[in-house]
C-alpha cells in the first residue's frame, strides 16, 4: 500500500512538471509577475512606510563621559607604542 501510494505522488509529479515543461514562457511570466510583485512589497514596506513614521524625539540629553574617553585614548596610545615597538624589534634569521 505504501508504494502504490508512492506510485502516485510519482505520477502526479511528472505530469505536473511535465505541464509546466509544456508552458515553460507562460511558466516564466508567472515567476517573473511574482518576484516583481514581492519586490514591490519589499520595496514599499523598506521605502514608504519608513518616510510617514516619523523618529519620536527623547527627553534625554546625551551626556559626554570624559573617564570613559580617556580610557580608550589610554587603550590606543598603548596599542601605538607596541605597534611602534614592533616594527623596531630584529629577528633571528633562520635561514644562516
Amino acid at each position: 500500500m505504501d508504494t502504490n501510494n508512492f506510485q502516485k505522488i510519482k505520477d502526479s509529479l511528472f505530469v505536473s512538471c511535465r505541464y509546466l515543461a509544456e508552458r515553460a514562457f507562460l511558466v516564466f511570466l508567472g515567476l517573473v509577475l511574482v518576484s516583481l510583485i514581492l519586490g514591490g512589497c519589499l520595496f514599499y514596506k523598506c521605502s514608504f512606510l519608513i518616510d510617514k513614521n516619523e523618529p519620536e524625539i527623547s527627553g534625554i540629553t546625551v551626556q559626554f563621559e570624559e573617564d570613559v574617553y580617556q580610557k580608550v585614548v589610554v587603550q590606543l596610545q598603548d596599542r601605538q607604542m607596541r605597534f611602534e615597538e614592533a616594527g623596531q624589534k630584529e629577528y633571528v634569521d633562520i635561514f644562516k
